[in-house]
């Protein structure tokens, strides 16, 4: 918890990361944030955004090979913000790479997700992966929210050691819900046009 809070207060010290609701209300339901990828910063501060309540339960998914490897991040991934992790590297998959969301999902938790898969240095989004569909498809119950990080693209880009101190807004839009017999590429592309309306 101790540890928790000292994250917030450092992004929001050094990104400010404060949200802004357009299109839905900050209620403690189940969710997937799904939003944009363009910064190391970016997991943090959409976490930070959110409120202490809806904090609590929200897990960021994080990629294994980045947060996963111990020392300061791997401290953060797990004894911070409660990591689920996922696992990029075809090569060590065992399995179905989201059992690990669906059981966090299945426990009651609200996770928030990159659907891009990696970081992009454009302030778009790049195409969407499946993954979200997926969980959509399993989940029915999590309403999926549309999230716009905005500046962080700027604050810490691709390759940056250190973040510049510019504010970032976050902003929350609608819940999306896959429609009945929506299929994979059509959801994905509403999904993705949602995160673009809110740039």
């Amino acid at each position: 918890m101790i540890t928790a809070r000292l994250l917030v207060g450092l992004v929001r010290l050094l990104v400010g990361a404060h949200g802004r609701w357009l299109g839905c209300e900050p209620k403690p339901v189940q969710r997937i944030y799904f939003a944009n990828h363009s910064s190391h910063l970016d997991t943090l501060a959409l976490w930070a955004a959110l409120p202490p309540l809806l904090r609590q339960r929200t897990r960021p998914v994080a990629a294994r090979d980045y947060w996963g490897k111990g020392g300061l991040r791997g401290f953060i991934a797990e004894h911070g913000f409660r990591a689920v992790y996922i696992e990029r590297d075809r090569e060590r998959r065992e399995g179905d790479p989201l059992e690990p969301l669906c059981a966090a999902l299945a426990a009651g938790d609200s996770l928030i997700l990159f659907p891009e898969g990696t970081r992009s240095p454009d302030p778009l989004p790049q195409p969407f992966k499946a993954g979200l569909y997926h969980l959509a498809r399993r989940h029915p119950q999590a309403e999926l929210v549309a999230v716009y990080l905005d500046t962080l693209h700027r604050a810490m880009p691709k390759g940056s050691l250190l973040p510049v101190p510019l504010t970032c807004m976050v902003r929350f839009g609608r819940a999306l819900q896959l429609a009945e017999g929506e299929d994979k590429e059509s959801f994905l592309q509403r999904a993705h046009a949602a995160v673009v309306e809110l740039a």
